[in-house]
């Protein structure tokens, strides 16, 4: 961007935002309370627009949606054409934005297909507003995420899905055999936009502000070359929209609290663990009642109440192994593992083994990053022998031709005879790799930079 190279045009501007920075941080400070009451938690809360708009804010904001690139919105404007529409229209936006008549684009509809089937659907903001935003989180996540409860861990600074498992292995450990699993139906789609502004309001003094998330609730989504009306839902897209889920179920969260339960909330997912079935299903059955209260719905088909052995959460499951409770991946993420890893080692022809594994690599990293918690490390070497296994396939078949199998073959070595009956066996690609495991051993791999996921 740059909010530097924008100085003729804007820091008579955004340098007046700077008058109210220590006032900002003392307000800060005195919501680090937890236990705040709504004033407490709403001191201060009044001009958090120029916050927003303050030069060092827009900056720190510009640098996160740059980085965390992203599709175009319904403009088409990309991430890297945000600086220089910024270096000109800026202060218009910014005037729009202290008046409160800054109107947000439609999102822009986009589906992609989840792991347990069927597809979620995002809405993609412009990069203008996403950048706006993203100047709002960062004013407003550092007054309220000192408030959540410390139960949940979803899209919080400092926490992670690591540590919600290893709560709730501990949970469990202490002989709480019994989970409450929670599968909202659809939540950021079914978001109540009064219920939310309710409890907005209940933390933020600024209207201007409070009309504009509003605004930002409201925007239509375009889908068909059509701009449809929202009227429920925060859609996932926007740098928003998980401080805004997490607002609205704090509510949940203490009531939990205050009834003593151990639990575990990330983002939608919550499990509570308790002793006995006939205590989880006074759980649910509460819970069932306060999601209502918010006009949420939970997806029966998916929450249940039972051991919590075989259950999976976060793409986790737990186990007992000699008298301890441990972390295993679980079938169902084992599963779309390998679903994924079949379609970025399809067995095409003119695509070379090296371009293969420059693809595969990053989500081998990426998925052994998220479940190097795990303790069942067989698994990744089960894993480990069945991408070799497939790429060794995908080497037969970029082979193609018996004889250039069979010279291939020979080249690595082998022996006449298999040379011979491995190029013209009548079975399939996946069968015959099983015999090149000793010619293309896990070294070869190594060689050609496979990422391994043990270690």
């Amino acid at each position: 961007m740059s909010l530097r190279g924008e100085r003729p045009q804007m820091p008579g501007k955004l340098g007046r935002a700077k008058r109210g920075e220590g006032e900002a941080r003392a307000s800060v400070r005195r919501e680090e309370d937890p236990t705040a009451t709504h004033a407490d938690e709403r001191s201060g809360t009044g001009a958090l627009l120029e916050e927003v708009v303050q030069r060092g804010n827009l900056l720190r904001a510009l640098a996160r949606v740059r980085a965390n690139r992203g599709s175009p919105g319904v403009d088409g404007m990309t991430v890297d054409q945000l600086s220089a529409h910024l270096r000109v229209h800026w202060p218009r936006l910014r005037e729009d934005l202290l008046a409160g008549r800054y109107q947000p684009q439609p999102v822009r509809r986009c589906e992609i297909p989840k792991a347990t089937g069927g597809t979620r659907m995002l809405g993609i903001p412009t990069a203008v507003d996403r950048f706006i935003q993203q100047a709002i989180l960062q004013v407003l996540q550092p007054r309220f995420d000192p408030t959540f409860s410390p139960h949940s861990y979803g899209f919080r600074p400092g926490r992670s899905a690591h540590d919600a498992i290893l709560a709730a292995q501990r949970y469990v450990a202490e002989g709480r055999g019994i989970v409450v699993d929670i599968d909202l139906e659809k939540f950021f789609d079914r978001v109540h936009h009064d219920v939310l502004m309710s409890r907005l309001a209940r933390r933020i003094e600024d209207r201007r502000l409070l009309g504009l998330i509003r605004r930002y609730l409201e925007a239509g989504m375009l889908a068909d070359g059509v701009v449809v009306e929202r009227r429920e839902g925060t859609p996932q897209g926007g740098p928003l929209s998980p401080l805004l889920a997490n607002v609205l179920l704090d509510e949940v969260d203490r009531e939990l609290e205050r009834r003593g339960h151990a639990f575990v909330r990330y983002a939608d997912d919550c499990n509570v663990y308790v002793r006995s079935l006939k205590a989880g299903e006074r759980v649910m059955n509460f819970l069932r009642e306060k999601f209502a209260s918010l006009h949420l719905r939970l997806n029966e088909s998916k929450s249940a109440v039972g051991p919590v052995w075989g259950r999976k959460f976060l793409g986790f499951h737990l186990y007992r192994h000699n008298g301890e409770v441990k972390r295993g991946v679980s079938a169902h993420a084992l599963d779309a593992f390998k679903r994924r890893v079949r379609e970025l080692t399809r067995r095409v022809v003119g695509q070379s083994l090296a371009s293969v594994i420059e693809t595969l690599n990053p989500y081998l990293r990426g998925w052994r990053g998220y479940f190097r918690p795990t303790q069942q490390v067989s698994v990744f070497r089960e894993l480990d022998g069945w991408i070799r296994r497939r790429l060794r396939a995908l080497r037969l078949k970029q082979w193609a031709r018996s004889s250039t199998i069979y010279r291939r073959l020979r080249a690595l070595r082998m022996r006449r005879d298999t040379s011979w009956s491995i190029s013209n066996s009548p079975g399939g690609w996946w069968r015959r790799s099983l015999q090149l495991a000793v010619h293309l051993p896990p070294r070869w791999f190594d060689s050609l930079g496979l990422a391994r996921l043990s270690t």
